[in-house]
């Protein structure tokens, strides 16, 4: 696992530091939703190797990389869109194309190694930045990465920001010192790629306001990239 520290995310995470917290209310969190570990299918992002098995015609098998631009080469097709797509939808992307060239194209699709996957941890931490991690880990660990909870974090009031391919925000208030003693019990899921870690120093309310300040304008440019490949592999 690796820590990146480019120094636009330095100038990002200090002026979320030095700007103030987001509002305080004695009403506590507004507008959050419960935490849910039921996580949609995995969907493929560029970097995720392949294993592609096709069994009538095994010659055809191949181990490809996910391109850039989200695209696999296989034989005897045209570049095919993957990007944003789960292993049962590549399964029959994939059968349907070959099926044109097969009289059997039954084939089996499985990710053999993952892309790199990058989170961003922010607010009361003693390291903020990305981290980039090789498997799955929580949002315990991802603070732990970040250097642990510096002595003014809220640690009953992490919030968990997770964007879907639709560009559509979801939050999450997580009790992350629970997870301390029963992760169960704090309902710290897996992470998702590109989730974003917000550790803040006070009680958030005004959830709305809390993404426009110091989610919408403190995504690092690479996240947005990202966005922009899943958006074209919906056409």
């Amino acid at each position: 696992m690796r820590r990146l520290a480019p120094l636009i995310l330095g100038s990002i995470l200090g002026a979320c530091a030095t700007n103030g917290d987001p509002p305080v209310t004695t009403n506590g969190v507004v507008g959050f939703q419960p935490y849910s570990p039921s996580l949609p299918n995995y969907r493929v992002f560029p970097g995720d190797v392949l294993d592609i098995s096709i069994y009538s015609a095994p010659e055809l098998s191949r181990t490809v990389i996910v391109g850039p631009d989200g695209r696999i080469q296989m034989p005897m097709l045209a570049p095919v869109m993957v990007a944003n797509r789960t292993i049962p939808e590549i399964n029959q992307i994939l059968y349907r194309e070959m099926s044109a060239r097969l009289v059997d194209p039954t084939l089996d699709v499985v990710v053999s190694e993952f892309g790199p996957q990058r989170i961003f941890v922010g607010g009361q931490v003693n390291q903020p930045g990305v981290i980039e991690i090789d498997g799955q880990i929580d949002a315990l660990q991802a603070v732990i990465m970040a250097g642990g909870f510096n002595d003014s974090a809220r640690e009953r009031q992490v919030i968990l920001v997770r964007r879907s391919p639709e560009g559509e925000i979801s939050s999450y208030s997580l009790d992350v010192r629970a997870g301390w003693h029963n992760p169960e019990l704090a309902q710290l899921g897996p992470l998702q790629r590109f989730d974003v870690i917000y550790v803040p120093r006070s009680r958030i309310a005004q959830h709305n306001l809390f993404i426009q300040q110091y989610i919408r304008g403190a995504l690092p440019i690479d996240f947005s990239l990202y966005y922009d490949v899943l958006g074209d592999s919906r056409n």
